[in-house]
């Protein structure tokens, strides 16, 4: 009895990786084993075997398993060829587990369960990058930076906000991941071709040994429109995480554009390297290679949807295939953005700088004329137009220009339009609290906003989701392990039974 124990127990170990370092590559030939072992024990323990055929059927498969894992054995991808080294195992009587088996659903589920284990890989990457944020948010909460749109130097910002909202991102993606599992982790087999078959297949029982979570019921959709659909879906979740990644990535590479950057990678280690010819470059080799690998993601997913497209149903040009898979390469993006969150130089002192030096304070001094003298928000406006079209002439920055510099101006604004008070209406300190960047972030009143309480509450309400992320990714990596060890036991107890 021990001896058939140690190899349950390490069948069991190896299944889950706790064993050797080195395991054989979870590709076609090792899921096509997968589901050949399923079938020989489900149909045994059916009675579309019996017994002795079952156990012979077993060795047989173990021995292809076993000689395709030696170092340079051939692992045939396809049932077709997968088949013969069966018969050479076990005799022609092992086609018997094929009744009621087609290589359209075999290699449909074999494409889906390479695509889920990518699919996790993908989404600890995700959790990983997702965490990066909010540990950057907690460390520069009082970070001021200028923010950008159309290019253009936009409005004074926390940089914790801009970076919470960059895990917001991530986490729709996430969301998008695991809406996207539920679809995916459903069963084909027994679908056959596409009408299923007469042999009375337990089809739950295969779908519980593999891992599913349940049936792709019709057997038609299961085999012929899902696996065509799925590489559509699978694209449109890795477009978000390559648009979501490049624009960061943009963000950054501004800054290299400036003699005096607030924010770029550390110099050295991967990230850059010098100018072959210009001494002084740094050039960000890291932003660089990562937006490279960003954009042949999105090439590919246009490529899937390509294959797919004007085909009928169930073709194998757009079928749902492991080794075209396009999540591998959403994480390596992600592997690469992991370590540029991980290489960033910030620094606060030469942001604030940046901020002081432009005028992104002058929508709040429209905002506060609103606010506190009643002032329509458009005459306001006009009035800050006017003061940063004179000081940029004058080459005048915000904390330069003075309390009597605004009201100069106001009164020649004013003389203009009889709807405006005579005199400028806000006091000294309004006037310095609205140019104040610390200040317009800090007073900001908005649910979402940059503000400290609301920057607290995001990064907390992050924290939680990416806690529920990782559970959840842990929680199905554990149960399809535990599918797989429940898988192995029985065949080997189905082998060992006769031995």
């Amino acid at each position: 009895m021990k001896k058939p124990v140690l190899a349950l127990t390490l069948c069991a170990l190896i299944s889950t990786g706790s064993v050797f370092a080195a395991q054989p590559p979870r590709d076609n030939f090792y899921w096509l084993g997968q589901i050949n072992k399923a079938s020989d024990v489900i149909n045994t323990d059916e009675g579309l075997l019996t017994p002795e055929e079952g156990h012979a059927f077993a060795k047989g498969i173990d021995k292809v398993l076993r000689d395709g894992n030696l170092p340079g054995a051939a692992r045939p991808h396809n049932v077709i060829t997968f088949e013969p080294y069966l018969i050479k195992a076990a005799g022609p009587d092992v086609t018997k587990i094929h009744a009621g088996r087609s290589s359209q659903d075999m290699l449909t589920t074999v494409g889906i369960m390479e695509q889920r284990e990518h699919l996790l890989t993908m989404a600890k990457k995700l959790n990983q990058v997702q965490e990066d944020f909010i540990r950057l948010a907690e460390e520069n909460k009082d970070t001021l930076i200028p923010n950008y749109t159309n290019g253009v130097a936009a409005q004074p910002n926390s940089l914790a906000h801009y970076f919470i909202a960059y895990a917001n991102a991530y986490g729709r993606d996430m969301q998008r991941v695991r809406e996207y599992y539920k679809r995916l982790n459903r069963s084909p087999m027994g679908s056959t071709v596409l009408n299923g078959t007469g042999w009375p297949l337990d089809r739950d029982r295969m779908a519980e040994y593999l891992g599913f979570d349940g049936l792709a019921y019709n057997t038609y959709d299961a085999g012929q429109i899902f696996p065509q659909e799925a590489p559509i879906e699978t694209g449109g979740i890795t477009n978000c995480i390559a648009i979501h990644t490049t624009s960061f990535i943009e963000e950054i590479m501004q800054q290299y554009a400036q003699p005096r950057p607030w924010i770029i990678l550390k110099e050295g280690g991967g990230n850059t390297y010098v100018s072959s010819a210009m001494p002084q470059k740094r050039n960000p080799g890291l932003l660089n290679s990562c937006r490279t690998d960003a954009s042949t993601l999105l090439g590919m997913s246009v490529e899937a949807m390509f294959r797919s497209h004007n085909i009928p149903a169930g073709m194998a040009d757009g079928r749902l295939s492991g080794a075209r898979d396009i999540m591998p390469q959403a994480s390596k993006v992600l592997t690469s953005m992991d370590k540029i969150l991980n290489n960033l130089v910030i620094d606060p002192a030469r942001s604030l700088e940046e901020l002081n030096l432009d005028w992104t304070c002058s929508q709040e001094i429209a905002d506060e004329l609103m606010k506190n003298h009643g002032i329509p928000f458009r005459m306001g406006h006009h009035f800050a137009s006017e003061i940063v079209t004179y000081a940029r002439a004058h080459d005048i920055t915000p904390r330069d220009f003075t309390y009597e510099d605004a009201k100069a101006i106001y009164a020649k604004v004013s003389v203009s339009d009889p709807n405006l008070p005579r005199s400028f209406p806000m006091t000294e300190e309004e006037w310095d609290h609205a140019k104040d960047p610390a200040s317009i972030v800090r007073n900001r009143k908005v649910k979402g906003g940059p503000q400290p309480a609301e920057l607290d509450k995001m990064i907390q309400m992050a924290k939680e989701e990416l806690a529920d992320n990782k559970a959840w990714t842990e929680e199905t990596e554990k149960k399809l392990a535990s599918a797989e060890q429940k898988l192995n036991q029985d065949f080997n107890k189905l082998q060992i039974g006769r031995a």
